[in-house]
């Protein structure tokens, strides 16, 4: 595999990232909740759903891994683009992904759409934040050498923590993070709304923080810059390779969990250990794709997932801002007198169904969303 090619690999995994996002959450979600209730049936619920707060759940690796992945790509692109272009026009290509990503955001999470000044919200969605971390993570990357990377990534969990140590707890209204999204986005704070005085007022239910914890999507970036600069460098023996990715990742989850016995795992406001800990199971799954893809070439049975690996924001974008379920309907709605409950759940299918295909149908036009 040249330094050239891309990393099949990691369009698959990434392609596996967006399925579940896109596809097969939705469709199990709704499908379990119409199962009698069982052990099984609850244990499988609560990985497919965010952790309240304090934990970590299977669902709850998505959005990390999205992050990881965007910067596993940074050490093959972008010293190759700079090998052809000046530092200036990189750094412009670099802003440039960043605005769109922000927009795109906005259209996802912001409530571009609802047109209505009131509701939109600047920092709210995923691609914000590997918008964000993305940035952050370029310098890191070009400018410094491998070991001082694992220092500077150290050094921003370094900076993430103590302020959420001396100035706040990791209660939902009480930590830093929260304080500072408040203070800063104010009104355009998803959560927020206007109350019947004339305030701007913040939802209980909104607990998700943004600006403080670039720091730490910065961290999850830079890991995955980190990991593609091992499969760069090791490409002579990749056997080594995914045995590194892999010993990696069991590293960081071990740290992460400990650390979590002090200061908690919690996704929602991107805390340290959590970083750590789903640095290390996106280490882990890279490795065992890298592993059992690109060192033993077994590919036969994982093409499909390459529709969503190699458009993964077409994937993303379509999939959370076009219903597709006003079709289904259209054509089966006769079905539902026999389905009854479950006829929402063939709905939500068709809808996963319908993205696929035209998902397929771009791959194999060799049409993809570039950013």
């Amino acid at each position: 595999m040249g330094n050239d090619k891309r990393l099949l690999s990691l369009d698959v995994l990434r392609g596996l990232d967006l399925l579940m996002l896109v596809g097969v959450q939705p469709i199990l979600w709704q499908a379990i909740g119409k199962m009698e209730y069982s052990g099984a049936c609850a244990f499988i619920k609560s990985q497919l759903d965010h952790v309240q707060w304090e934990g970590f759940s299977a669902w709850d690796l998505v959005m990390p891994l999205f992050l990881f992945m965007s910067g596993v790509t940074m050490p093959f692109s972008l010293p190759k683009y700079l090998s052809q272009n000046s530092q200036s026009a990189l750094w412009r290509r670099v802003i440039k992904r960043v605005l769109i990503l922000f927009f795109f955001g906005m259209l996802v999470q912001g409530n571009l759409l609802a047109l209505d000044p009131n509701r939109i919200y600047i920092y709210s969605n995923t691609l914000q934040a590997i918008a964000i971390g993305y940035l952050l993570t370029v310098p890191i990357m070009l400018y410094l050498k491998p070991r001082t990377q694992v220092l500077a990534i150290a050094l921003l969990l370094a900076v993430y923590t103590v302020p959420m140590l001396l100035f706040g707890d990791w209660s939902r209204d009480g930590n830093f993070a929260a304080i500072v999204d408040k203070a800063i986005l104010g009104r355009m704070r998803d959560g927020s709304y206007l109350a019947e005085d004339g305030t701007w007022q913040f939802a209980d239910w909104y607990d998700y923080t943004w600006i403080w914890s670039s720091l730490t999507f910065c961290c999850t970036v830079a890991m995955g810059s980190l990991a593609g600069t091992i499969i760069r460098r090791g490409n002579d023996n990749r056997q080594k390779t995914a045995i590194i990715l892999i010993a990696t990742g069991i590293a960081l989850i071990a740290v992460g969990w400990v650390w979590g016995l002090w200061h908690p795992i919690i996704k929602r406001i991107w805390s340290g250990s959590m970083t750590l800990y789903s640095g290390g199971w996106c280490y882990l799954l890279l490795g065992i794709f890298y592993w059992w893809i690109d060192v033993k070439g077994h590919k036969r049975g994982c093409e499909w997932l390459l529709y969503y690996g190699c458009n993964a924001i077409t994937a993303y974008l379509i999939g959370e801002i076009i219903n597709f379920r006003c079709i289904a309907n259209s054509f089966l709605h006769g079905t539902e007198q026999f389905l009854g409950e479950w006829y929402s759940v063939l709905l939500t299918a068709c809808n996963s169904l319908i993205l696929f295909a035209i998902l397929a149908l771009l791959y194999k036009n060799k049409i993809f969303l570039k950013v």
